[in-house]
């Protein structure tokens, strides 16, 4: 089993207060404060560290590309939601992972929120099968598509456009801080769930360009998915 998931997340105002000299009271000069004292790009992306989970989408899939069911959180209570997510994944034992940068954020932001709340995450993700760099169970598209870092990693939504299929409807990934400002939980949910149905069709066509899946297995899975993604873009909000 595979485990395709991503995280939706806002900066930490609590911790960056703690961590900026001579922080603002204000969050939006604070964050203005962070940019220029901890985040270390031109886009003043924090560090995982500095990022807080306010939902979390994973469908479950077989290893051939069959989906199973969705699991899905979304809330204020960060450390219910950790638990939430280390519950989801008992379900099964040896399960892989698929995600998009999730080495490179998401990974990394689930052990330091984990370890905040004093809480374990589930043996699997500790395992040589998921840290290893070059693991078949842990696929990260970012790698898959770079060769490692050898290219430059492209954008998810980048991706959809390459095969046709439209992505990121409900919003980019700097709005969902002000849709979590109004207390739109459920509609960060639902953008979360839309990159993962987004991840798993981009998997689907990589599996298939490199052989892995016949051709009239791939393409069911593929229009399956394909409504799927559609019928989450057409709901409104």
């Amino acid at each position: 089993m595979y485990f395709v998931f991503d995280l939706e997340t806002v900066p930490d105002i609590d911790l960056l207060r703690k961590a900026v000299e001579n922080p603002s009271d204000d969050d939006q000069e604070l964050l203005e404060q962070a940019t220029e004292q901890i985040s270390r790009n031109k886009s003043g992306f924090m560090p995982p560290m500095f990022h807080r989970i306010v939902s979390w989408v994973g469908l479950w899939i077989e290893n051939n590309g069959e989906p199973r069911n969705k699991v899905a959180w979304s809330g204020t209570n960060e450390k219910e939601g950790i638990q939430k997510l280390m519950e989801s994944l008992t379900v099964y034992k040896d399960f892989g992972l698929i995600h998009h940068n999730g080495k490179g954020f998401d990974l990394p932001v689930i052990t330091y929120r984990t370890m905040k709340y004093g809480l374990q995450m589930v043996n699997r993700l500790n395992t040589h099968d998921i840290k290893y760099r070059f693991s078949k169970s842990n696929v990260d598209l970012m790698d898959e598509f770079s060769n490692y870092g050898a290219s430059q990693g492209p954008k998810l939504k980048h991706l959809g456009l390459l095969i046709d299929l439209p992505f990121k409807q409900t919003g980019e990934g700097n709005a969902v801080y002000e849709m979590f400002v109004k207390g739109e939980l459920s509609k960060i949910e639902h953008y979360c769930y839309e990159d993962v149905m987004a991840t798993y069709l981009v998997w689907l066509h990589l599996k298939y360009t490199t052989g892995e899946l016949p051709t009239e297995f791939f393409h069911n899975l593929k229009d399956r998915a394909t409504a799927k993604l559609m019928e989450i873009q057409q709901t409104e909000w």
